[in-house]
C-alpha cells in the first residue's frame, strides 16, 4: 500500500496541515499509520466529512 504524508493530504484535500493530523488522531482516516512523529495516511483515502457542520431539518413553514 502507498501512503502520502500529513501535509501532502493537506494540500489534496484543501485543508490544514494541522487540520490532517487532528483527523489522524480522532482515528478519522481509514488505514492511517503512525510511523516515528510523522502520519502515514493511505494514498487512495478520501477525505472525511466534516462533523463539525450538521443538516438542520426544516419545520413546515419555514423558509430558508
Amino acid at each position: 500500500m502507498e501512503y502520502i504524508s500529513a501535509p501532502e493530504a493537506a494540500k489534496k484535500w484543501g485543508i490544514s496541515e494541522r487540520r490532517v493530523q487532528k483527523l489522524c488522531e480522532e482515528n478519522r482516516i481509514p488505514g492511517v499509520v503512525r510511523f516515528s512523529r510523522m502520519w502515514l495516511i493511505p494514498k487512495d483515502a478520501e477525505k472525511p466529512a466534516d462533523g463539525r457542520h450538521t443538516r438542520r431539518k426544516m419545520k413546515d413553514g419555514e423558509n430558508n
